[in-house]
Protein backbone atom coordinates (compact mmCIF):
# COMPACT_ATOMS: atom_id res chain seq x y z
CA UNK A 1 0.00 0.00 0.00
CA UNK A 2 1.25 3.30 -0.75
CA UNK A 3 2.12 5.05 2.72
CA UNK A 4 4.89 7.29 1.96
CA UNK A 5 2.70 10.21 1.32
CA UNK A 6 1.34 9.94 5.22
CA UNK A 7 -2.80 8.68 3.95
CA UNK A 8 -2.35 5.11 5.18
CA UNK A 9 -5.90 3.46 5.59
CA UNK A 10 -8.11 5.64 4.41
CA UNK A 11 -12.28 5.74 5.26
CA UNK A 12 -14.98 7.29 2.68
CA UNK A 13 -17.75 8.15 4.23
CA UNK A 14 -20.76 9.07 1.93
CA UNK A 15 -20.40 6.49 -0.86
CA UNK A 16 -22.31 8.21 -3.61
CA UNK A 17 -20.79 9.82 -7.30
CA UNK A 18 -18.26 11.70 -5.32
CA UNK A 19 -17.19 9.02 -2.68
CA UNK A 20 -17.34 6.68 -5.05
CA UNK A 21 -15.08 8.06 -8.12
CA UNK A 22 -12.83 9.57 -6.02
CA UNK A 23 -12.43 6.42 -3.81
CA UNK A 24 -12.09 4.21 -6.60
CA UNK A 25 -9.00 6.06 -8.23
CA UNK A 26 -7.39 6.08 -4.66
CA UNK A 27 -7.92 1.95 -4.47
CA UNK A 28 -7.24 1.53 -8.11
CA UNK A 29 -3.54 3.51 -7.13
CA UNK A 30 -3.28 0.92 -4.57
CA UNK A 31 -4.58 2.75 -1.19
CA UNK A 32 -5.79 0.80 1.57
CA UNK A 33 -9.73 2.46 0.85
CA UNK A 34 -12.88 1.26 2.58
CA UNK A 35 -15.82 2.34 1.54
CA UNK A 36 -18.84 3.12 4.09
CA UNK A 37 -22.05 2.00 2.30
CA UNK A 38 -25.67 1.72 3.30
CA UNK A 39 -28.27 0.65 0.09
CA UNK A 40 -25.58 -0.29 -2.56
CA UNK A 41 -23.69 -2.35 0.21
CA UNK A 42 -24.80 -5.56 -1.55
CA UNK A 43 -24.39 -4.84 -4.77
CA UNK A 44 -20.79 -3.65 -4.49
CA UNK A 45 -19.75 -6.26 -2.36
CA UNK A 46 -20.94 -8.67 -4.90
CA UNK A 47 -19.29 -7.15 -8.39
CA UNK A 48 -17.14 -4.27 -7.18
CA UNK A 49 -17.15 -0.87 -7.86
CA UNK A 50 -17.30 -0.04 -12.24
CA UNK A 51 -16.37 3.63 -13.35
CA UNK A 52 -16.79 4.59 -17.15
CA UNK A 53 -14.33 7.70 -17.39
CA UNK A 54 -14.09 10.00 -20.14
CA UNK A 55 -9.90 9.15 -18.84
CA UNK A 56 -10.23 5.10 -19.53
CA UNK A 57 -12.88 3.13 -17.60
CA UNK A 58 -12.02 0.60 -15.16
CA UNK A 59 -13.43 -1.60 -12.86
CA UNK A 60 -12.72 -2.60 -9.42
CA UNK A 61 -13.63 -6.45 -8.82
CA UNK A 62 -12.99 -7.02 -4.67
CA UNK A 63 -13.69 -3.81 -2.99
CA UNK A 64 -13.47 -3.29 0.64
CA UNK A 65 -16.85 -1.93 2.42
CA UNK A 66 -19.03 -2.39 5.03
CA UNK A 67 -22.14 -1.30 6.56
CA UNK A 68 -21.05 0.35 10.18
CA UNK A 69 -18.05 2.70 10.42
CA UNK A 70 -17.43 0.27 13.91
CA UNK A 71 -16.25 -2.02 11.49
CA UNK A 72 -13.51 0.11 9.91
CA UNK A 73 -11.79 1.17 13.04
CA UNK A 74 -9.65 4.06 13.15
CA UNK A 75 -8.20 5.27 9.67
CA UNK A 76 -5.48 8.05 9.23
CA UNK A 77 -7.59 9.80 6.76
CA UNK A 78 -11.54 10.05 6.81
CA UNK A 79 -13.10 11.07 3.67
CA UNK A 80 -16.75 12.76 3.72
CA UNK A 81 -18.52 13.11 0.90
CA UNK A 82 -22.20 12.71 1.59
CA UNK A 83 -24.73 15.33 1.11
CA UNK A 84 -24.98 18.46 3.83
CA UNK A 85 -28.71 17.00 4.70
CA UNK A 86 -26.59 13.95 6.18
CA UNK A 87 -24.55 15.73 8.57
CA UNK A 88 -26.65 15.18 11.52
CA UNK A 89 -25.17 11.79 11.52
CA UNK A 90 -21.96 12.97 11.50
CA UNK A 91 -20.68 12.40 15.31
CA UNK A 92 -22.05 8.59 15.15
CA UNK A 93 -20.63 7.47 12.07
CA UNK A 94 -17.11 9.67 12.07
CA UNK A 95 -16.40 8.91 15.89
CA UNK A 96 -15.66 5.32 15.79
CA UNK A 97 -13.18 6.05 12.58
CA UNK A 98 -10.98 8.44 14.89
CA UNK A 99 -7.78 7.94 16.29
CA UNK A 100 -5.21 10.94 17.91
CA UNK A 101 -4.32 12.20 14.48
CA UNK A 102 -6.97 11.19 12.45
CA UNK A 103 -7.27 14.02 9.95
CA UNK A 104 -11.05 14.66 8.39
CA UNK A 105 -11.27 15.96 4.33
CA UNK A 106 -14.65 16.75 3.61
CA UNK A 107 -15.49 16.69 0.01
CA UNK A 108 -19.22 19.02 0.51
CA UNK A 109 -20.81 21.55 -1.57
CA UNK A 110 -21.17 24.78 -0.35
CA UNK A 111 -20.97 26.76 2.81
CA UNK A 112 -20.89 25.48 6.50
CA UNK A 113 -19.36 22.08 6.27
CA UNK A 114 -15.76 21.72 7.44
CA UNK A 115 -16.91 24.16 10.16
CA UNK A 116 -19.75 22.07 11.38
CA UNK A 117 -17.41 19.19 11.42
CA UNK A 118 -14.73 21.28 13.13
CA UNK A 119 -17.07 22.02 16.17
CA UNK A 120 -17.80 17.77 16.77
CA UNK A 121 -13.91 16.77 16.27
CA UNK A 122 -12.16 19.68 16.39
CA UNK A 123 -10.95 22.52 13.82
CA UNK A 124 -7.53 21.55 13.66
CA UNK A 125 -8.37 17.75 11.78
CA UNK A 126 -10.32 19.04 9.24
CA UNK A 127 -9.82 20.03 5.28
CA UNK A 128 -12.29 20.66 2.79
CA UNK A 129 -11.92 19.98 -0.62
CA UNK A 130 -14.01 21.65 -3.56
CA UNK A 131 -14.76 18.86 -6.19
CA UNK A 132 -14.68 20.35 -9.99
CA UNK A 133 -16.28 17.46 -11.37
CA UNK A 134 -18.56 15.94 -13.43
CA UNK A 135 -19.91 12.67 -12.18
CA UNK A 136 -23.18 10.91 -11.77
CA UNK A 137 -24.15 7.67 -10.16
CA UNK A 138 -26.23 5.41 -12.75
CA UNK A 139 -26.84 2.64 -10.43
CA UNK A 140 -25.46 0.51 -7.41
CA UNK A 141 -21.82 0.03 -8.09
CA UNK A 142 -21.65 1.91 -11.10
CA UNK A 143 -20.14 5.57 -11.34
CA UNK A 144 -20.27 7.87 -14.73
CA UNK A 145 -17.47 10.31 -14.68
CA UNK A 146 -17.92 12.85 -18.20
CA UNK A 147 -15.42 15.58 -17.41
CA UNK A 148 -13.06 17.40 -15.59
CA UNK A 149 -11.66 15.88 -12.01
CA UNK A 150 -9.93 18.50 -10.26
CA UNK A 151 -10.24 19.22 -6.65
CA UNK A 152 -8.75 21.89 -4.90
CA UNK A 153 -7.87 21.77 -1.02
CA UNK A 154 -7.38 23.41 2.04
CA UNK A 155 -6.85 23.75 5.96
CA UNK A 156 -10.18 24.68 7.92
CA UNK A 157 -7.69 27.15 9.76
CA UNK A 158 -4.45 27.83 9.07
CA UNK A 159 -3.12 28.35 5.78
CA UNK A 160 -1.05 25.63 3.74
CA UNK A 161 0.32 23.01 5.74
CA UNK A 162 2.61 20.58 4.80
CA UNK A 163 -0.11 17.58 5.61
CA UNK A 164 -2.22 19.35 2.76
CA UNK A 165 0.73 19.31 0.35
CA UNK A 166 0.98 15.70 1.22
CA UNK A 167 -2.63 14.64 0.45
CA UNK A 168 -2.58 16.57 -2.65
CA UNK A 169 0.63 15.13 -3.96
CA UNK A 170 -0.56 11.74 -3.48
CA UNK A 171 -4.09 12.55 -5.20
CA UNK A 172 -2.17 14.33 -8.06
CA UNK A 173 -0.94 10.62 -8.57
CA UNK A 174 -3.86 8.78 -8.39
CA UNK A 175 -5.69 9.95 -11.43
CA UNK A 176 -7.53 13.17 -10.50
CA UNK A 177 -5.84 16.68 -10.44
CA UNK A 178 -5.61 17.93 -7.19
CA UNK A 179 -4.12 21.75 -5.78
CA UNK A 180 -3.71 22.57 -2.19
CA UNK A 181 -4.48 26.36 -1.79
CA UNK A 182 -4.22 28.95 0.26
CA UNK A 183 -7.37 30.33 1.24
CA UNK A 184 -10.05 27.49 1.84
CA UNK A 185 -12.62 30.41 1.77
CA UNK A 186 -12.15 31.58 -1.46
CA UNK A 187 -11.73 28.23 -2.99
CA UNK A 188 -15.40 27.40 -1.73
CA UNK A 189 -16.54 30.67 -3.31
CA UNK A 190 -14.87 30.19 -6.42
CA UNK A 191 -16.77 26.82 -6.42
CA UNK A 192 -20.19 28.29 -5.66
CA UNK A 193 -19.65 30.59 -9.07
CA UNK A 194 -20.74 27.59 -10.81
CA UNK A 195 -22.75 25.60 -8.41
CA UNK A 196 -24.89 28.69 -7.04
CA UNK A 197 -26.35 29.75 -10.46
CA UNK A 198 -26.35 26.02 -12.58
CA UNK A 199 -27.59 24.09 -9.50
CA UNK A 200 -29.91 26.41 -8.21
CA UNK A 201 -31.88 27.30 -12.35
CA UNK A 202 -32.07 23.45 -12.86
CA UNK A 203 -34.16 23.52 -9.86
CA UNK A 204 -35.57 26.35 -10.81
CA UNK A 205 -36.78 25.78 -14.24
CA UNK A 206 -38.30 22.57 -13.03
CA UNK A 207 -35.36 20.15 -13.07
CA UNK A 208 -33.01 20.73 -16.29
CA UNK A 209 -29.88 19.83 -17.55
CA UNK A 210 -27.12 22.03 -18.21
CA UNK A 211 -27.66 22.04 -21.99
CA UNK A 212 -31.43 22.89 -21.91
CA UNK A 213 -30.34 25.45 -19.61
CA UNK A 214 -28.13 27.44 -21.84
CA UNK A 215 -29.04 26.25 -25.06
CA UNK A 216 -32.57 25.87 -24.91
CA UNK A 217 -33.78 28.18 -22.14
CA UNK A 218 -31.46 30.95 -23.76
CA UNK A 219 -29.91 31.46 -19.69
CA UNK A 220 -26.64 32.00 -20.24
CA UNK A 221 -27.67 35.72 -19.43
CA UNK A 222 -28.95 35.32 -16.70
CA UNK A 223 -26.13 32.67 -15.58
CA UNK A 224 -23.45 35.32 -15.93
CA UNK A 225 -25.62 37.77 -13.96
CA UNK A 226 -25.57 35.84 -10.96
CA UNK A 227 -21.70 34.29 -10.94
CA UNK A 228 -20.81 37.95 -11.14
CA UNK A 229 -22.99 38.39 -7.72
CA UNK A 230 -21.33 35.79 -5.78
CA UNK A 231 -17.76 37.21 -7.78
CA UNK A 232 -18.71 40.59 -5.82
CA UNK A 233 -19.82 38.75 -2.30
CA UNK A 234 -15.96 37.17 -2.59
CA UNK A 235 -14.49 40.72 -3.25
CA UNK A 236 -16.50 42.08 0.02
CA UNK A 237 -14.82 38.78 1.72
CA UNK A 238 -11.42 39.70 0.71
CA UNK A 239 -10.96 37.50 -2.30
CA UNK A 240 -10.35 38.44 -5.82
CA UNK A 241 -11.79 35.83 -8.55
CA UNK A 242 -10.94 37.78 -11.85
CA UNK A 243 -13.62 38.29 -14.41
CA UNK A 244 -11.76 35.53 -16.65
CA UNK A 245 -13.11 32.91 -14.01
CA UNK A 246 -16.94 33.48 -15.04
CA UNK A 247 -15.96 33.37 -18.68
CA UNK A 248 -13.83 29.96 -17.89
CA UNK A 249 -17.04 28.37 -16.31
CA UNK A 250 -19.30 29.14 -19.30
CA UNK A 251 -16.87 27.81 -21.20
CA UNK A 252 -16.04 24.21 -19.22
CA UNK A 253 -20.06 24.00 -18.95
CA UNK A 254 -21.28 23.85 -22.80
CA UNK A 255 -19.26 20.82 -24.06
CA UNK A 256 -20.80 19.17 -20.96
CA UNK A 257 -23.51 18.31 -22.99
CA UNK A 258 -27.11 17.22 -20.97
CA UNK A 259 -25.12 17.14 -17.44
CA UNK A 260 -27.81 17.20 -14.04
CA UNK A 261 -26.34 19.05 -11.61
CA UNK A 262 -26.34 16.59 -8.51
CA UNK A 263 -29.33 18.71 -6.77
CA UNK A 264 -31.38 18.68 -9.68
CA UNK A 265 -31.01 14.79 -9.60
CA UNK A 266 -32.04 15.36 -5.41
CA UNK A 267 -34.97 17.59 -6.45
CA UNK A 268 -36.14 15.32 -9.49
CA UNK A 269 -35.92 12.23 -7.46
CA UNK A 270 -37.74 13.83 -4.28
CA UNK A 271 -35.06 13.66 -1.96
CA UNK A 272 -33.92 16.49 0.59
CA UNK A 273 -31.91 19.00 -1.63
CA UNK A 274 -28.54 20.86 0.02
CA UNK A 275 -30.37 24.19 0.19
CA UNK A 276 -28.82 26.11 3.24
CA UNK A 277 -24.85 25.03 1.85
CA UNK A 278 -25.29 25.94 -1.40
CA UNK A 279 -28.25 28.97 -1.32
CA UNK A 280 -29.08 29.97 2.17
CA UNK A 281 -25.80 30.15 3.42
CA UNK A 282 -24.41 32.27 0.70
CA UNK A 283 -27.28 34.85 0.27
CA UNK A 284 -26.92 35.14 3.93
CA UNK A 285 -23.30 36.32 3.75
CA UNK A 286 -23.95 38.89 1.31
CA UNK A 287 -26.85 40.69 3.32
CA UNK A 288 -24.50 40.63 6.09
CA UNK A 289 -21.65 42.44 4.79
CA UNK A 290 -24.53 44.66 2.68
CA UNK A 291 -23.38 43.62 -1.34
CA UNK A 292 -26.22 44.01 -3.22
CA UNK A 293 -27.31 41.02 -5.01
CA UNK A 294 -31.09 40.90 -6.55
CA UNK A 295 -30.06 37.70 -9.03
CA UNK A 296 -29.74 35.31 -6.35
CA UNK A 297 -32.29 37.07 -3.86
CA UNK A 298 -34.32 36.13 -6.81
CA UNK A 299 -33.00 32.77 -8.03
CA UNK A 300 -33.25 31.69 -3.80
CA UNK A 301 -37.12 32.82 -3.49
CA UNK A 302 -37.77 30.36 -6.67
CA UNK A 303 -35.68 27.76 -5.53
CA UNK A 304 -37.56 28.19 -2.06
CA UNK A 305 -41.25 27.62 -3.99
CA UNK A 306 -39.65 24.70 -6.15
CA UNK A 307 -38.68 23.34 -2.95
CA UNK A 308 -41.61 24.03 -0.97
CA UNK A 309 -39.80 26.13 1.65
CA UNK A 310 -41.76 29.43 1.30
Amino acid sequence: MHRQMGLGKIAIVGSGAVGSYYGARLAQSGYDVTFLLRSDYEVVNQRGLQVKSVHGDFHLPRVQCVQNSEDIGEVDLVIVAWKATANGAAESVIRPLLGQETAILTLQNGLGNAEYLGQLFGAKRVMAGLCFVCINRLKAGVIAHSASGLIRIGELVGGKSARLVQIAEAFEGSGFPCQAVDSLEKAQWMKLVWNFPFNGLAIAEGGVDTEELLQQRCLEPKVRKIMAEVVAVAAALGHDIPESFIELQIEITLPMGPYRPSSMIDFVDGREVEFDAIWGQPLAVAKRLGVPVPEMQDLVLRIQRKLGLS
